[in-house]
């Protein structure tokens, strides 16, 4: 269930499928973006990296301090901004407005303008395929003349699931 052979369906993170494969596919993808650039994914780095990947909701920041502070890594807020803002930075999570939180980029590496489905009842968040979104957006700029710098696309509804269920 992919778009193509490397870029995850956004439908993905709403259905019952393989997280683990698709988590591990992720991590790997990351750590060798992480050596092409010339970073390092420290332990702290990592394992944010990991508590992101363990599902497809969007985790604040605190979330995030509490994960890790559970595993050792101390319980001071910087612990995970500092984590977060070096993953943001190398594209490897992206920010949820919406929701104040961060998400691990189902994509690293990838050129791409994601555009996130947000489930409102169960919190869950797909990573999908913005670009004709972020066109349409671009033209609408540029008639109005308008730059864009920086923009950041998301939607709010219910996911299947949810639908199902009544929420």
């Amino acid at each position: 269930m992919t778009q193509s052979d490397d870029t995850p369906d956004a439908g993905l993170a709403f259905a019952q499928h393989d997280h683990s494969h698709c988590a591990e596919d992720v991590l790997a993808r990351a750590e060798t973006l992480a050596r092409e650039r010339g970073a390092r994914l420290t332990p702290v780095r990592r394992r944010t990296l990991e508590i992101l990947l363990e599902s497809h909701q969007a985790l604040g920041a605190y979330d995030v301090l509490d994960r890790l502070a559970a595993d050792g890594f101390g319980n001071q807020p910087p612990v995970a901004y500092r984590a977060l803002e070096f993953l943001a930075e190398l594209g490897l999570v992206h920010r949820i407005r919406r929701l104040n939180a961060f998400a691990a980029c189902m994509h690293p590496g990838q050129a791409h303008q994601p555009a996130f489905l947000i489930c409102r009842a169960c919190k869950m968040v797909a990573e999908a395929a913005g670009e004709t979104v972020r066109a349409a957006l671009d033209r609408a700029a540029h008639e109005a003349g308008f730059r864009i710098e920086r923009s950041n696309i998301e939607a709010l509804g219910l996911c299947t699931a949810c639908q199902e269920r009544g929420a």
